[in-house]
């Protein structure tokens, strides 16, 4: 067995709070919350209340139209283009102290 072949359920991710700005959250990657970003990852094997699952699927139908504008306002707030970037995976890095220098031969 190897260390890449066991994994905990979840993946950590970035989010956003109102009173704290960005906060760790964490996205479940098995179990019944499979794919849902949650605060603790014990959440992520917890079973899911069927009532309260239903309730919300039926406020979100109704309002559907008057969350979309307000998701657009949303994301334009800074704490939510920052998180947009933490959340991006990391371009390739130069190790500190590894600058880039021009060849320095003959031209032509």
């Amino acid at each position: 067995m190897k260390i890449a072949d066991i994994t905990e359920g979840y993946k950590l991710v970035w989010g956003r709070s109102k009173s704290k700005g960005v906060v760790r959250r964490y996205r479940c990657t098995d179990g019944p919350k499979k794919g849902r970003v949650v605060a603790k990852p014990s959440t992520c094997s917890s079973t899911v209340n069927m009532k309260r699952s239903g309730a919300l699927k039926k406020t979100r139908r109704t309002l559907a139209p008057k969350q979309a504008a307000v998701r657009k306002n949303t994301l334009a707030r800074p704490t939510a283009t920052r998180v947009k970037s933490l959340n991006k995976r990391p371009k390739f890095r130069r190790a500190k102290g590894k600058s880039r220098r021009k060849f320095k031969g003959r031209r032509g």
